[in-house]
């Protein structure tokens, strides 16, 4: 008894730093590296079902660069998918960020996508639309 009380003693003792805000971290200053942990799809008239991100082509981690303005589906550029990033904004304490891909050619998979960034716990919302289709995928973020 005697020692569990010297030990909870200790720990009261030891200085605990208030916890740091990430908001300028989650502003764009630095690279960020997003992990999807999960993913919904919809599709007009059928409903909306979980999927993994392969099924619908999202890679699982998204390296984003919002100096460069730049997503990759890897950090080894020459391995790498690319999206450009057409607009940024910081709006209640999100990140935002949007583009648009044209898809492959010939084929009308073309589709418009929003990624907002919680900059005060990394958490991550990706939406992205096309035609008669909609996902939206979670996760979380950390600085790279």
């Amino acid at each position: 008894m005697k020692t569990r009380i010297i030990i909870i003693i200790a720990l009261l003792c030891i200085p605990v730093a208030p916890p740091v805000s990430q908001a300028d971290d989650f502003g764009g200053s630095k690279p960020i590296l997003c992990t999807v942990t999960g993913v919904t799809e919809c599709i007009i008239g059928q409903g909306c079902i979980a999927v993994n991100a392969e099924e619908i082509n999202l890679p699982r981690y998204l390296y984003i660069n919002v100096s460069k303005k730049i997503i990759q589906s890897h950090k080894d550029k020459k391995k790498a998918r690319t999206s450009k990033i057409d607009l940024v904004k910081e709006i209640d304490s999100k990140l935002i960020l949007q583009g648009a891909e044209q898809g492959y050619e010939d084929i009308r998979d073309g589709f418009g996508w929003t990624i907002a960034i919680m900059q005060d716990t990394g958490q991550m919302i990706m939406t992205a639309s096309g035609d008669f289709v909609g996902d939206v995928a979670f996760g979380v973020c950390t600085l790279q």
